[in-house]
């Protein structure tokens, strides 16, 4: 499993919620398996995403999307404040 997490802030949660929900046939046909939605305790105008996917492959070309062609219309990303930011995580033995 390879991990592809997103953080960034967003103007209004609930508008951010909409947007990502008419994502969802979109996220399953690029090959994500499941995500969590997380915020920070004491800052509710950000969004940790983590988005889980089989492959790296698939992360990556499911990042460059977003990065191509998503984040860069307010349509497709009403809610986007600044430049999100990505990271590709995988899991390791930690023994």
């Amino acid at each position: 499993m390879v991990t592809l997490r997103i953080q960034h802030a967003v103007v209004d949660f609930d508008l951010w919620q909409d947007a990502f929900d008419r994502f969802a046939g979109v996220r399953a046909g690029a090959g994500v398996r499941g995500h969590t939605v997380r915020q920070p305790l004491d800052d509710d105008h950000v969004i940790v995403l983590d988005l889980e996917f089989g492959t790296q492959a698939e992360a990556e070309r499911f990042r460059d999307f977003l990065v191509d062609e998503v984040w860069t219309s307010a349509a497709s990303a009403p809610a986007l404040v600044g430049t999100p930011r990505t990271t590709l995580l995988h899991t390791v033995d930690s023994r």
